[in-house]
């Protein structure tokens, strides 16, 4: 029904998260009707993805060794918010709520595995930079939950204020889809964890 090179983008995009062959078709017919010079700079924008990588320092998306976060004079490095993955600092940022540095986990805890989280690497930070605080930005789902506490056990004896975010959150929602206002009340209103 489509040429191939039709089919074969429909299939790339099916393949991506919350994307169904419906989604992907309607995506591909989009790009389809688009200028040429519209699809070069998506086309040029998609190959540049392979050169990000991620930060040294917290594990954010970066184009150099820093991101763009952690390259920032402005920001308090006293403060630590710990989260999921990437896209957590993005909803994050947009509250402008939160002026401290960030620490990309890569996941939750799985099946009480933790060799795939950067939690050494948060505990190496810890020792290194001075940190006063820790805000464990996990999402309020279960593994969220799980991987927060682990945590706070980890780190309990290392002197360190640890907080949570307050519960403005859904049980069992993802930070990435929280709203600016409840997601700001939710860092403002964060409680020590004792």
């Amino acid at each position: 029904m489509f040429p191939k090179s039709f089919r074969k983008l429909i299939e790339n995009f099916s393949a991506l998260p919350s994307v169904g062959p419906k989604m992907a078709e309607r995506l591909v017919l989009y790009l389809f009707k688009q200028d040429k010079a519209k699809l070069k700079e998506f086309s040029e924008n998609l190959l540049a993805i392979q050169d990000l990588k991620s930060c040294r320092k917290c594990f954010n998306i970066a184009e150099d060794d820093l991101c763009e976060i952690c390259k920032n004079s402005q920001r308090d490095p006293r403060i630590i918010c710990v989260v999921e993955e990437p896209l957590d600092i993005i909803s994050i940022e947009r509250t402008g709520a939160f002026q401290g540095l960030y620490h990309v986990l890569g996941g939750v805890l799985f099946s009480g595995k933790d060799e795939s989280l950067k939690i050494n690497e948060l505990e190496a930070r810890i020792k290194k930079e001075g940190i006063e605080e820790i805000i464990l930005a996990t999402n309020p789902t279960t593994e969220g939950d799980a991987t927060a506490l682990y945590l706070k056990k980890k780190l309990s004896n290392s002197g360190i204020k640890l907080t949570r975010l307050a519960r403005g959150l859904a049980t069992g929602g993802d930070i990435e889809y929280a709203d600016e206002i409840t997601l700001s009340s939710a860092l403002t209103n964060r409680r020590e964890l004792k």
